[in-house]
């Protein structure tokens, strides 16, 4: 196996796993919204991991993107991002946070699931 395919396989296992924390971190907080730090994480790992795939897969491994679907997600995601990187830093200052903000971050990142899933 070439060195760049086992290098994309744990970006893509990364990026599950950051999947796995936003949408999960959403999840469990679903009743009592708020941001945690592990759905801002998660976030974060997705954006970057996200960027890390589509340029290995491009780069080193003639992977065939249908640049519209990368370029949605990619919107959603930074969106994801920097709407949970907001509300975490309005929760640290005491500020009061919109349970609406907290349900937009999980709909986008489902969104964002359902776009790669879905979209082909």
């Amino acid at each position: 196996m070439r060195t760049m395919t086992v290098l994309y396989n744990l970006f893509v296992a990364a990026h599950l796993l950051g999947m796995a924390a936003l949408v999960g971190g959403y999840a469990a907080v679903f009743r009592a919204p708020r941001v945690t730090e592990l759905i801002v994480w998660g976030a974060r790992i997705q954006f970057v991991t996200g960027l890390i795939l589509v340029g290995i897969g491009e780069a080193a491994l003639d992977k065939e993107y249908d640049h519209a679907k990368i370029a949605v997600k990619l919107i959603v995601s930074t969106a994801v991002v920097a709407l949970a990187e907001i509300a975490r830093g309005r929760e640290r200052r005491g500020k009061a946070l919109s349970p609406n903000m907290v349900h937009v971050i999980g709909g986008l990142a489902a969104l964002n699931v359902l776009v790669a899933a879905l979209w082909k």
